[in-house]
Parts: structure tokens; C-alpha cells; sequence
């Protein structure tokens, strides 16, 4: 297909008092083209998206659709224009069916709605997008990936020539992915111009024809996927070169820190790890697989059947998470809004959640010394946050989850437990992250890392233990780490279960 201008968004200005969120930045969609919009958290992505869906009117700046000039004051007139928004968060009513969800808000006064044809029409819409669904489906039962797929088919119905996706994949497995890939190739191949927002990289290079960079609210420039490379990409997002992402040699490790033996839970079995100080040993395998699960038993979140657990060399009972911490163990959990954080809450409450006894002294509390304690986290973690008192909902995912790692942190453990550190937070944040890591494993902190990003996975482990169906299939030495040998172990498995 050849080149049509789709939209055009010119020299966009957008300020807040006390911030510039958007600084004179430009954007050009083609139809039947998939352009990645990239920048950190606060690069202002969310902003741009917000004023081309009416949610913002810009201070400054233009925006044209098939070269007319249209003036979006309001959501009604971005969906007037052809513009289809599917946020991260979904939106869809869980009760509702999929059809009343397609057709909410369209009612326009009506007393009696024609739910059959409304059935009709979201039943082909369906098939076009040749997913199994049925739009008598009540919405709560569904997966994410087919929620997913109901938020698209609600900008269909709309008939959106522009749909913006952000972060379609985030909360959804490999297999939906896939899936969601064809449907995204479909759409352009009807000339439908997609903008696309995504942390992970692989599926850039694999689905979007363009790449729009933002930093700081700034436009930093538009390159052609065919024509650039991971490094280029981060350099241009985070403002320097980062000739070597993973730069730390851990060099020789012997010490046992942590021997866990025939640990069975109701959803593990027969699990055999050791930990050596300063090590960090990795966790693979598909969705299911019992990772997580491994480490809320471990954590005494789940408890444990059998099997035995040594810290230092002497067996220790966690029967629940207060055991594992006076044990030396903290645990960054997979979710860290559902689970790691009190998200109506405060950073200074969040930061001092699991150390209360550092400042509280029966019924006297030393103010002082909890300010001191927020403060040297927030410094050292380099937390972006306006004050101690704000609330962390209103942070980025990236300085949520250095919240999270500075509350465990406090306790000063010798393991720490760390469940997909890195989902959802831009590649700055990675950076960080991966730092902090590799200082906590120079001072002798031992880290079990589970994650599902592969080059993470890789490139920061010592070893990796690869579980699938609640065992370990197998584990692979540093010189061994492959892509391939590790799924090859998720995959198959193993005839039982291995030591490390």
C-alpha cells in the first residue's frame, strides 16, 4: 500500500502549571501503517495520546485528519473523527455482555434498544476479527487478551480509521500475543492507521513500520524500523550511550546462603535449589509454570507440605511471611499494585510499611528519623516524586516499583526475591533496576530473579532453573544460557526433577 498521509499532529504544545508536558512535538500516521510511539515514563506519550482522544486541548499546535484541520475539544468529537483509544487500563463493564460493552454510550436517548441487532452486528465484527468470542459473552469471564480484543472491536464498531493501542500485551501470554499480532497485520491491511505504545522492543521490531521517540516531552525524532537497532532506540529515549546494558561479571561464587530440598506446596513439588551469597539465580518458564508459586511458599505465603528449608546452613520453619523475614528473605511480588503497594497511600507510608520498629518505640513515634529514612531511599533510589506525602498511584510504574525495592531494602535482607522487577517500566527504570541488582550482588545480597523477558533472564543470571507444570525441568550453567535450550526445557520438561 502505498503512502497516505492518515493524521497529522504538528508542533503540539501542552503545559500544566509548574510542568511542560508537551514541547512543540509532531506526529504523522499513514494508513495501513503501525507507528510506535517510545519514550520513557514522562516523556510525555500518555499526553499526546490524551489530546488526540479529546481528553486534552492543546495549548499550542495543530491536528489534521486526511489533510483537514479538526479541532478536538472533546472525546465525542475524537471518536467523530475516527479515532479509537484502547488504554492500558481496560475499560469494558465486567457484567455487561460484550455486545451491551460495544454499544455502550450509543443509546443517544433511546427507550428501547435493538439488542438483537446490536448482537448481529457485534457477531460479524467478531468474525472479521476471527477470535473466539461470542457477543453474549458476559465480559468478567473472559480473558484479558479476549477483553483485549472486545476494546478493539468497541473502535471498529466506531468505525476508527485511527486506533491507539497502549500496551496492548502487557497483562497478556505469548499465544494471545501472537494473535493479537494477526489482527493488528488485518487492520492495516484495510488501510487502518494503528499507533502503537510498548515498553518491549521485540514486538517493535517485529510489528511497527515507524518509531517516534519522545524525552522529556520533547519530539527527539522519527526513525524506520528497518533502518535502526535496539541501541539506537535507547540512546535516543534515555539521552546516552549504552554500548553494554548488562555489564556486571559475578565472578566466582561457592558460599550456600540458601539449600532448599523436596519443598512441596499445593502447587509445587519436589523443588531442590541452592543460592550462593551474591548470586543471582534465575527462574524460566511459561506462564504457570510454578514460579511464583515456588516463591510465595518459599516467602511462607503458601504453606509448605514438605521438604526443608536452610538459611546459613541451619533449617529454618517459615510458616509465614514474618518467618521469612526475620529469616533474611524479602519478596518484591509479580504485582506490585495489587500486592507490593498501598496505592492510596503515601511514598514516606509505603517506604516505612515493613520497618515500623526503626522509628516506632511503643506509642512514641520519632518523626525525625522516618523522614531521615524516606529521604536516603528516595535519594539512593533516585525516586521521582514531588514530596514524601504524595500519593504513589500518581507515580510512574518505574518509581513505584524502586518504592517497592526500597521497603524491602529497609530490612536489610541476605535474599531477596524478585518477580518480574522490570514488567511495565520503560527502559530508564530497567537500567536502574538492573544497577541496583548488581550492587546488592556485590555486597553479598543473594537475589532470585524471576522474569519472563528472556534477555533479562539471560544475561543477569548465574544459572537458571527452569520450571514447568510446578517442577523443575531442568537448569542451565552462565556458559549454556540460550533462548532456545531454555524453552526446550519449558516446553518438554524433563523425566524428573533436577538439583542445582
Amino acid at each position: 500500500m502505498s503512502e497516505q498521509v492518515l493524521l497529522k499532529m504538528k508542533n503540539v504544545t501542552k503545559k500544566f502549571p509548574g510542568v511542560v508536558a508537551l514541547d512543540d512535538v509532531s506526529l504523522t500516521l499513514n494508513r495501513g501503517e503501525v507507528h510506535a510511539l517510545l519514550g520513557e515514563n514522562g516523556a510525555g506519550k500518555s499526553t499526546l495520546i490524551k489530546v488526540l482522544g479529546g481528553i486534552y486541548i492543546p495549548d499550542e499546535g495543530e491536528i489534521e485528519i486526511d489533510g483537514e484541520k479538526k479541532n478536538i475539544n472533546s472525546v465525542a468529537v475524537s471518536q467523530e473523527c475516527g479515532i479509537g483509544i484502547i488504554h492500558q487500563e481496560i475499560s469494558l463493564v465486567p457484567e455487561m455482555t460484550v455486545a451491551q460493552n460495544i454499544y455502550l454510550g450509543r443509546e443517544n436517548g433511546k427507550v428501547f434498544i435493538n439488542q438483537k441487532e446490536n448482537v448481529k452486528k457485534v457477531t460479524e465484527l467478531l468474525e472479521y476479527l476471527e477470535f473466539d468470542i461470542n457477543a453474549n459473552d458476559v465480559v468478567s469471564k473472559l480473558s484479558i487478551a479476549k477483553q483485549q480484543i472486545v476494546e478493539i472491536a468497541k473502535a471498529l464498531s466506531m468505525n476508527s480509521r485511527i486506533i491507539v493501542m497502549d500496551e496492548p500485551t502487557a497483562a497478556i501470554t505469548d499465544n494471545d500475543t501472537r494473535k493479537l499480532f494477526k489482527i493488528i497485520e488485518r487492520l492495516k491491511n484495510d488501510g487502518i492507521g494503528i499507533i502503537y505504545i510498548s515498553h518491549r522492543m521485540d514486538e517493535l521490531f517485529e510489528i511497527a513500520d515507524n518509531i517516534t521517540i519522545l524525552r522529556d516531552g520533547k519530539y527527539i525524532g522519527t526513525v524506520k524500523t528497518s533502518e535502526t537497532d535496539r541501541n539506537e532506540l535507547i540512546s535516543m529515549m534515555v539521552g546516552r550511550q549504552l554500548e553494554e546494558i548488562y555489564n556486571y561479571d559475578q565472578g566466582s561464587l561457592s558460599e550456600n546462603v540458601l539449600e532448599v530440598e523436596h519443598l512441596t506446596s499445593k502447587y509445587v513439588s519436589d523443588i531442590n535449589i541452592n543460592l550462593r551469597k551474591g548470586e543471582i539465580l534465575g527462574f524460566s518458564g511459561l506462564v504457570g509454570a510454578g514460579r511464583t508459586e515456588f516463591a510465595r511458599a518459599l516467602f511462607g505465603i503458601d504453606p509448605i507440605q514438605s521438604g526443608t528449608v536452610k538459611i546459613k546452613g541451619k533449617e529454618v520453619k517459615i510458616t509465614c511471611p514474618k518467618d521469612a523475614i526475620k529469616n533474611g528473605l524479602a519478596l518484591v511480588p509479580e504485582d506490585r499494585k495489587g500486592q507490593g503497594l498501598v496505592l492510596g497511600n503515601t511514598v514516606q507510608f509505603n517506604t516505612l510499611l515493613v520497618v515500623l520498629d526503626k522509628f516506632i518505640k511503643g506509642c512514641i513515634v520519632n518523626k525525625k528519623k522516618a523522614n531521615e529514612i524516606v529521604s536516603e531511599e528516595v535519594s539512593s533510589m533516585r525516586i521521582k516524586t514531588p514530596s514524601f506525602t504524595t500519593l504513589v498511584s500518581s507515580l510512574s510504574g518505574g518509581n513505584q516499583q524502586k518504592i517497592v525495592l526500597a521497603k524491602w531494602l529497609e530490612t536489610t535482607p541476605d535474599i531477596i526475591i524478585l518477580d518480574e522487577p522490570t514488567r511495565g517500566i520503560d527502559v530508564g527504570a530497567k537500567m536502574e533496576i538492573y544497577d541496583l541488582i548488581f550492587q546488592l550482588a556485590k555486597k553479598d545480597v543473594s537475589i532470585i530473579l524471576i522474569s519472563s523477558d528472556m534477555s533479562e533472564i539471560i544475561n543477569l543470571s548465574t544459572r537458571v532453573v527452569v520450571m514447568r507444570e510446578g517442577k523443575i525441568a531442568g537448569t542451565l550453567g552462565r556458559d549454556e544460557l540460550t533462548q532456545e535450550k531454555i524453552m526446550a526445557y519449558a516446553m518438554r520438561g524433563s523425566e524428573e526433577n533436577e538439583s542445582v
